[in-house]
């Protein structure tokens, strides 16, 4: 995965309560998740949020991706 996809993910703890949001909006990732998950289009998002780049929708993708992607432990 390009690093530069993760870089237009920000965290900041006085925006959106710290959860990741793209470029430094207010658009969390998890906004961009739900649209998608509800057979919002790509093309519609960027249509509606004219501050979001097609890019943006891949890097929230992508950092969903890697935050789901660890080791599952159990105990015996």
């Amino acid at each position: 995965m390009a690093k530069s996809l993760l870089d237009r993910i920000t965290i900041k703890p006085g925006v959106c309560g710290g959860r990741p949001c793209i470029r430094g909006t207010r658009m969390r990732v998890t906004d961009i998740l739900e649209l998608l998950s509800v057979g919002v289009t790509e093309k519609a998002i960027l249509k509606d949020y004219p501050y979001i780049e097609a890019e943006d929708i891949r890097a929230a993708m992508a950092y969903a991706a890697r935050q789901t992607d660890h080791a599952v432990l159990r105990s015996a």
